[in-house]
């Protein structure tokens, strides 16, 4: 097994966050990383990557919002990425027990994430770390302009 560290992300990171993102097909650059990681807030985001030396391998990110109806915090994993020829390494797991540690210093009571229909080998890896449905998730985008 190959060795690497997580830490919380840095602006220089940019470029190499954009390309572990590329990597399961979002269109996100390095100037909106870039902007994405100078508009979040330390006590209720957090965006960690897993370097192996300079090398940014691997990345989540993880925003915590006050629950209304219950007592505590929700934690939502935004993205999980880990840069092409990396997988399967350990990389994603060990992101997700930081993000999920993270999550639970911050209050969050439980947490959650989407992953696509598409994406049934991504599905299993969830499932491998305990996660399961418990809802259904509704989503409507806002209408074209013009």
């Amino acid at each position: 097994m190959t060795h690497f560290h997580i830490r919380r992300a840095a602006s220089g990171d940019a470029t190499q966050i954009a390309i572990c993102l590329q990597s399961l097909g979002y269109g996100a650059d390095a100037d909106l990383v870039d902007a994405k990681l100078a508009a979040f807030r330390d006590d209720t985001d957090a965006v960690l990557v897993a370097c192996k030396g300079a090398l940014v391998v691997g990345v989540v990110s993880i925003h915590v919002t006050p629950l209304f109806h219950a007592p505590g915090h929700l934690a939502r994993i935004t993205a999980l990425s880990i840069r092409d020829g990396h997988q399967r390494q350990g990389v994603g797991t060990a992101l997700m027990a930081a993000a999920e540690q993270w999550s639970w210093t911050s209050g969050a009571a439980r947490v959650d994430l989407t992953s696509g229909n598409h994406r049934p080998e991504a599905h299993r890896f969830y499932e491998s770390l305990g996660y399961g449905t418990d809802s259904r998730r509704f989503v409507k985008h806002r209408p074209a302009e013009g």
